[in-house]
């Protein structure tokens, strides 16, 4: 039998907790909002009211019989899984708990190659040995953005040992693939399917969103709430299905991973996101995706870039606008910004958009704004924009180093005119989307190189301020 999706048992008890006026004897230190800086008092005083911790009566996040058991027993049954838990320190911390989860040190994992850093830094931290898999191009997205069943099925007849694939669905863009069918694949070889679907949490409210990697048969699904559910920054969810994981050892890892304070406010988010999505009606969600097309029709007259097409595979909330020949991304991005319009990524190629499950945006001013960003283009310098190339040789690729083998061996840093042929011994990473151009272990060729100093040129923000000059290598 489902349960009351109307009741929201951890925010009623923040709530109870925050009416009760209670003198604290124990943390955290503001004392529930008493003691605080005089600058920030006026904005942060209701919520400190219920930022909480661990006393009797308000459940315990890593032991939850209480409040906090009932909630994540709410999202069980909402996303239709066994097991669903609160992730406090992001999706991070989820994709590094599923990961250790399945693997241990010399276990071969089968993982798709654009995938974000967080499941490469669980991969090094298990000494498992990754086999990449890399995106096929389609024309319609202009990305490498979609993984093919049949390089899955070569994968694990190559290595039938593998201990699990995994994917990311949706990109960061919220273009998905046959999700469905890769997963029917590889569990006919007894593998487990841990998909990062950081973008995909609303995909749970069914068409015209594409399906969700639970409902395809996925074994362990992290979603980052935060992102496109009204959620608190950081506030993200773990489901668990199956007899293909181990769950004692999923919430060990769980444990090992995320904070002994959890926060209460962003554990609250998550019962008060779950509620929104599972009383969202059709009407609702349908009023929300009509706002996300006026806004497409608005930036589809903007003079430097074309609106691309939204098809079933996409997620109708997202906007990708590529940039028209002879102007860059991160040109236009800055023209939007001094406008009052912040994209959420901008890429040499490419700008994405993120709307939401709502009707929130200003049109009258969001078309105020594209017009002020026409006329700016009118005397504004071109730049070429770069041809997005695969940086992959092969479409299933091992590293040229074990991590094992890289944690005994010397670095050195080598300008980028040097660096071909040598193997990387630190991730390039460009943020946003956190997806590595090369990984640690990954033998750099002319192609990378070229590609990276191109991103630099044109002003690509990356993790690693040296990236500039050239990167530490390998002896």
């Amino acid at each position: 039998m489902s349960l009351d999706q109307t009741n929201t048992p951890l925010y009623d008890m923040l709530v109870n907790y925050k009416n009760r006026e209670l003198d604290s004897y124990h943390v955290p230190g503001h004392k529930n909002g008493k003691i605080f800086s005089s600058r920030g008092m006026d904005e942060f005083q209701s919520l400190l009211q219920m930022d909480a911790t661990e006393i009797t009566g308000m459940d315990d996040l890593h032991d939850a019989h209480g409040p906090i058991q009932q909630a994540q027993a709410l999202a069980a049954d909402f996303f239709h899984s066994d097991s669903s838990y609160f992730l406090i320190n992001g999706s991070t911390a989820g994709n590094l708990a599923m990961l250790l989860t399945i693997c241990q040190a010399g276990d071969k994992v089968i993982v798709q190659r654009n995938c974000h850093k967080s499941i490469l830094h669980g991969l090094e931290l298990a000494g498992a040995q990754p086999v990449f898999l890399a995106a096929s191009y389609e024309e319609q997205s202009a990305r490498y953005s979609k993984i093919e069943v049949e390089i899955v099925e070569e994968a694990l007849v190559r290595f039938p040992e593998a201990k699990g694939l995994v994917l990311t669905y949706p990109d960061y863009f919220g273009r998905t693939y046959e999700m469905e069918e890769i997963i029917k694949t590889v569990h006919h070889f007894e593998v487990p399917v841990l998909v990062d679907e950081a973008h995909g949490i609303h995909f749970h409210l069914g068409r015209p969103f594409p399906p969700p990697a639970l409902e395809a048969g996925a074994d362990i699904v992290v979603q980052s709430a935060h992102k496109m559910a009204p959620a608190m920054t950081m506030a993200s969810l773990l489901h668990a299905n199956g007899e293909r994981i181990d769950f004692e050892r999923l919430r060990y890892f769980l444990q090992v991973f995320q904070s002994s304070s959890p926060s209460y406010p962003l554990m609250a988010s998550l019962d008060l996101a779950r509620h929104f999505l599972a009383n969202a009606t059709e009407e609702m969600v349908g009023r929300a995706i009509q706002h996300a097309s006026k806004i497409r029709e608005i930036l589809a007259e903007g003079d430097g870039w074309t609106v691309l097409p939204v098809s079933r595979c996409d997620d109708p909330l997202k906007i990708t606008l590529q940039a028209d020949r002879g102007w860059n991304g991160l040109q236009i991005a800055a023209l939007l910004e001094d406008a009052g319009v912040f994209p959420e990524l901008a890429l040499p190629d490419q700008l994405l958009l993120v709307t939401g499950l709502g009707e929130y945006i200003n049109l009258c001013r969001l078309k105020n704004s594209i017009s002020i960003v026409n006329e700016q283009l009118k005397t504004t310098r071109k730049h070429a924009t770069i041809k997005t190339v695969s940086l992959y040789t092969e479409t299933i690729q091992e590293l040229t180093f074990s991590y094992e083998k890289m944690k005994k061996m010397q670095s050195v840093f080598t300008p980028w005119q040097e660096a071909a042929g040598k193997v990387a011994a630190q991730p390039v990473v460009p943020y946003p989307p956190g997806v590595p151009l090369l990984v640690k272990g990954e033998t750099i060729t002319k192609k990378h190189i070229e590609q990276i100093v191109q991103l630099i040129d044109q002003g690509t923000r990356f993790h690693n301020e040296e990236i500039k000059e050239g990167m530490v290598t390998f002896k």
